[in-house]
C-alpha cells in the first residue's frame, strides 16, 4: 500500500475529518463533475466514486449525491452509508429504502440502477469486502451505535 494512501485512510479516520468532510468533499465533487460534464470526481482520487442520483423519501425530487463505492465483480457496486462515523444515517439511505430505482453516473456513463439494503450473511460477506477495500470503515462504524447501512446496485430497474 503505498505511504501517500495510507495517510489519507488516517486522516479519514479522525473525528475533525468527519465534521469537515462531508460538507466540503461533496460540495467540491458536485462543482468539479459540472464542470467537467461529468468527466471528473475529485474524490475518486482516493475511491472510486459515482454519483447516485435518487428521488427524496419526502420531496419525491431528484438528489444527486457524490458518493465513495465499491466495484464488484459482474458489474455491481456496494455503497456504505457509513457517513463518516457520525451519528444518523445519511440521507442518501433513507431515499434509496423508499425508492431503489434510481441512476449513477458511473465514470461518465449514466447507468439505471436498483438499490438492495443488504442483510444478514450477505451483508457480513460485503462488510468485510468493504474493510478490506478501505478500513476506516472500522473506525467509522465503532463511533457510531447504529448498523451502517451496506446497498448493493445492480443495472437496470424494476419494470413499469
Amino acid at each position: 500500500m503505498a505511504v501517500g494512501t495510507r495517510l489519507i485512510q488516517r486522516v479519514s479516520s479522525t473525528r475533525a475529518f468527519a465534521k469537515v468532510a462531508p460538507h466540503v468533499i461533496p460540495a467540491l465533487d458536485r462543482t468539479v463533475h459540472r464542470l467537467t460534464r461529468g468527466k471528473v470526481l475529485l474524490s475518486a482520487r482516493m475511491l472510486p466514486g459515482v454519483i447516485l442520483t435518487v428521488r427524496g423519501a419526502r420531496s419525491g425530487l431528484p438528489r444527486a449525491t457524490p458518493l465513495a463505492c465499491m466495484p464488484e465483480p459482474g458489474g455491481t457496486w456496494l455503497l456504505v452509508g457509513s457517513n463518516f462515523g457520525r451519528e444518523g444515517h445519511p440521507a442518501w439511505t433513507g431515499n434509496l429504502l423508499k425508492h431503489p430505482d434510481a441512476e449513477i453516473d458511473w465514470r461518465g456513463e449514466v447507468v439505471p440502477v436498483r438499490a438492495e439494503l443488504l442483510a444478514g450473511e450477505e451483508r457480513e460477506a460485503a462488510w468485510r469486502a468493504a474493510l478490506v477495500f478501505w478500513p476506516p470503515y472500522a473506525t467509522y462504524q465503532a463511533r457510531v451505535e447504529r448498523q451502517i447501512r451496506l446497498f448493493r446496485l445492480t443495472r437496470g430497474r424494476l419494470p413499469e
